[in-house]
């Protein structure tokens, strides 16, 4: 199981590591993809979720998840 899927989110974008016992913050294009990530859409699903959300193009869209999903990774999440 990704560790994605155990973290614990509030509304307003604190996020909780229960594994490693560490809080973040993020912002709402975070929470949005770290929900649908959790929920296990599909890339593309969330870029059209940013997309419609956010009033973004769809190649900032993907700029931006590509870009979150690399720190994810970095610490670990993915």
């Amino acid at each position: 199981m990704q560790r994605i899927a155990q973290l614990a989110i509030n509304e307003e974008g604190f996020v909780f590591d229960p594994v490693q016992g560490e809080s973040f913050t993020v912002n709402q294009t975070g929470l949005l993809i770290i929900k649908a990530l959790k929920e296990g859409k599909s890339q593309e699903e969330i870029i059209r979720e940013l997309v419609n959300r956010f009033e973004v193009d769809e190649d900032k869209a993907r700029i931006d998840l590509v870009d979150f999903i690399e720190k994810l990774r970095s610490l670990n999440l993915l």
